[in-house]
């Protein structure tokens, strides 16, 4: 299935500053770039880097006062591999990929050592498998409320279970500490999504499970086959789609996802499909 990407974002700058952007979809086995462009206008300077094995795409812009105005567009074709989550097991720490063990600890968002005893209580009796992480999202679903503008950059797992509202990324990141303090390895991702309205970037996460790494998505907001991954990390601190050093204000920001595919459209499926490509890469 192929898919047109589009963002658009300007800034206003007043004063010397640099802006670090996460905008850029990655290329990996099962996503791949057909078409891109990229376009800044305002800046001094600019950089761009694909940093560690995950193909994260970070692009660094130096601007003087003024306006700068970021314009990406790219053409991906997603392969992914469906695969039932029948007897997909959890792997317990002393079997896991060494690679993988960072995934187990808590981080800035993800307090998972603060909600070991919560955790344990709503899900530690499950089975430990594939269905035991959809518990976890079906949890999140039925008892966190999705309200725009009722949680702030610095909100953590740790608030959102206290507190019950969130956004796409406040729901990533409590999957993510509750699948971490049953020691199950999960991580952040962010992409764009089709069918998201309003448009925005959106954030899901993948755990670890049977030796590769499955997506899921609390929210229940996208089609899971509508999801294209921009950057991958332990929490939205590793993938924030921008990063601002300075007197810098944003100004606009327009994101479109239109599938190309003549005859076929995502649709939201009811959790029982994973995707799965490796240790390393999935969708």
């Amino acid at each position: 299935m192929k898919f047109a990407v589009r963002s658009h974002l300007s800034y206003h700058i007043a004063a010397d500053s640099t802006l670090i952007f996460n905008i850029a979809v990655c290329n990996n086995s099962v996503q791949k770039i057909l078409q891109e462009d990229l376009q800044i206008e305002g800046a001094a300077d600019w950089d761009q880097q694909t940093s560690g094995e995950l193909d994260n795409r970070y692009v660094r812009v130096n601007a003087p006062p003024g306006q700068v105005r970021i314009r990406y567009k790219a053409t991906v074709e997603l392969n992914a591999i469906e695969q039932s989550p029948q007897a997909i097991a959890e792997v317990p720490p002393a079997q896991l990929p060494l690679e993988v063990l960072p995934y187990l600890y808590p981080s800035r968002y993800c307090e998972s050592d603060r909600l070991l005893r919560f955790a344990e209580t709503e899900f530690g009796e499950l089975v430990p498998d594939y269905s035991r992480v959809t518990a976890i999202c079906n949890w999140i679903y039925e008892n966190v409320v999705y309200l725009s503008g009722s949680t702030s950059p610095h909100t953590s797992a740790f608030d959102t279970a206290t507190e019950r509202a969130g956004v796409c990324r406040d729901f990533a990141h409590l999957a993510i500490a509750f699948c971490r303090a049953l020691n199950i390895p999960a991580r952040f991702v962010s992409g764009y999504a089709y069918d998201l309205h309003p448009p925005d970037f959106h954030a899901y996460f993948e755990a670890y499970l049977g030796q590769a790494w499955y997506l899921f998505d609390a929210t229940r907001l996208v089609p899971r086959t509508g999801l294209i991954r921009i950057g991958t990390g332990r929490d939205a601190a590793d993938v924030s789609f921008a990063t601002l050093f300075g007197p810098v204000t944003m100004e606009t920001m327009d994101l479109q996802v239109d599938c190309l595919t003549p005859g076929e459209r995502p649709q939201l499926s009811d959790g029982a499909i994973a995707f799965v490509e490796s240790s390393r890469d999935s969708i």
